[in-house]
């Protein structure tokens, strides 16, 4: 009996152990990192690992920044909030999988697709 009961606290301490080093294997970096000298950062580098790796409300903010550069040179003044943040979605996902891509490039392929597929029209 106290055997089995020392390999069940070894067993959930490894368990333990292995959920803390995956969370901690994944550190998620605030987007300010990749700020230069005067605050800013510039979006045309950005890498979809850099989107992936921080905060979830720091990757919302920045791919609703990009669909506000895409729409403004698009001549568009509206926002569709639920295909927004589908889109938004669709982009955080595209760059966890391909993180060697720039976010303006999984951007335009995400974008391409759309109108191939006529989704929204």
């Amino acid at each position: 009996m106290k055997l089995m009961k020392t390999v069940g606290t070894l067993t959930l301490g490894a368990v333990a152990m292995m959920l803390t080093g995956m969370s901690s294997g994944q550190a998620q970096v605030p987007l300010s990192a990749y700020t230069d000298a005067n605050g800013f950062i510039d979006v045309q580098i950005l890498m979809c690992s850099q989107l992936a790796g921080t905060f979830q409300e720091d990757a919302d903010m920045l791919t609703t920044w990009y669909s506000g550069w895409y729409n403004g040179l698009a001549k568009k003044h509206y926002i569709h909030v639920t295909r927004a943040k589908l889109f938004e979605h669709e982009v955080i996902l595209y760059c966890k999988a391909h993180p060697d891509v720039k976010i303006i490039s999984a951007i335009d392929v995400l974008l391409k697709e759309e109108r191939l597929s006529g989704a929204y029209k």
